[in-house]
């Protein structure tokens, strides 16, 4: 297996067929790791900065996983240091009844990223072919029609200039269950603890089809989607900060010329 899974476009995703706990056989003190993972940070950094001052171009995040995959702890590990000013972190919890009245993007487009910014979703539209197809919230003719609408609204925004780098953070049932006894051992994480999640545990064959089925049918050229092996914090971390240095890479934002010239001028 390699670091991660770029779902090619027209690919049927099995995730039974991809290891969670993958590492590399590195460890978390292994003197590479820091390496890898710090040197991918200094890379964001320089590259946000390009970024923002183009000001022509701009990245969108979007990270999805099962109850307790990872997704605030890898908005805090891997975005650590960047420019506050070019990055907004929106999460996505149940819609509010104004947003129910609009249809199911309505809430979405107006959190993605202006020229120059950096946006990161901590789940997102693809809510509306997960939970809401597992509990059956609207018709399956209503669901079913949404993975088209959201490759078409995502094909909008990659010609508009977003580029999007979707990653879905995949744990084992087993490692599931380890993170949500881990709260509720420690009360300083006790908050983080919901009964409902025992609830939605016992529905986990039926989220690993909804995902297998959303990995399937919206992984796009304009908009792929990546599986990170995240059973291993340090290691989701690290792939996470390498992949969005490499996409930054990719779009290789430039800084602005200036139509003067900066050495004919004297600040007395």
């Amino acid at each position: 297996m390699q670091h991660f899974t770029m779902v090619e476009p027209g690919d049927l995703v099995d995730l039974s067929e991809i290891d969670p706990d993958f590492h590399e056989d590195l460890h978390k003190k292994d003197k590479v790791v820091k390496e890898r993972t710090e040197a991918a940070r200094d890379e964001m950094r320089a590259l946000q900065e390009r970024l923002y001052a183009e000001g022509k171009q701009s990245l969108l995040i979007v990270l999805q996983a099962l109850d307790a995959g990872g997704k605030d702890g890898t908005i805090k590990h891997v975005m650590r240091g960047l420019n506050p000013a070019g990055v907004r972190v929106t999460g996505f919890k149940r819609p509010t009844p104004e947003e129910l009245a609009h249809d199911f993007l309505w809430r979405i487009h107006a959190h993605t990223p202006a020229r120059g910014q950096i946006a990161v979703f901590n789940r997102s539209h693809y809510e509306d072919v997960l939970v809401v197809r597992v509990h059956g919230l609207v018709r399956d003719s209503i669901w079913e029609q949404r993975y088209n609408q959201i490759n078409e609204f995502e094909e909008l925004l990659s010609e508009s200039g977003t580029r999007i780098l979707k990653l879905f953070l995949y744990i084992s049932k087993d490692e599931q269950k380890e993170r949500l006894q881990k709260r509720l051992d420690n009360p300083d994480k006790n908050w983080k603890f919901e009964p409902a999640d025992l609830k939605e545990r016992r529905l986990w064959d039926d989220y690993i089809e909804a995902f297998e089925a959303a990995l399937t049918r919206c992984s796009t050229e304009a908009a792929p989607w990546h599986i990170i092996p995240a059973n291993r914090k340090w290691y989701r971390n690290m792939i996470v900060a390498e992949l969005v240095a490499a996409t930054m890479r990719d779009m290789d934002p430039q800084f602005p010329s200036v139509d003067f010239d900066p050495e004919s001028i004297v600040i007395e």
